[in-house]
């Protein structure tokens, strides 16, 4: 019984450890300055954008292009600034977290 409820303990926290490295991630690259998980701040929040991109088999790369490059014109006036310095691997870490927020 105690060795069931420790493997449970571990699946658990295992399956928390991803969402938790890239929620540490976006504090790390200072994403959460213009984003929140709910609410608009000075870009969407970043439940809206996997709302707007559920369903879209290309929506990995545009936002890869743009956390990497910038944007504009997708969310209102304000341009999101290009993150050139931010390692690859970690904005696709960021993106495929921002796109599984429900």
């Amino acid at each position: 019984m105690k060795r069931s409820f420790m493997l449970w303990s571990a699946c658990a926290l295992a399956a928390t450890l991803p969402a938790q490295a890239s929620e540490e991630l976006a504090k790390k690259h200072a994403c959460f300055a213009c984003h929140a998980l709910d609410k608009k701040l000075v870009g969407p929040a970043y439940k809206e954008v996997a709302v707007k991109y559920r369903g879209d088999k290309g929506a990995e790369a545009k936002l890869f292009e743009s956390v990497k490059k910038g944007s504009s014109g997708k969310w209102g006036q304000v341009p999101m600034p290009p993150n050139a310095a931010v390692p690859d691997a970690d904005v696709k870490t960021l993106v495929k977290w921002i796109l599984s927020q429900k």
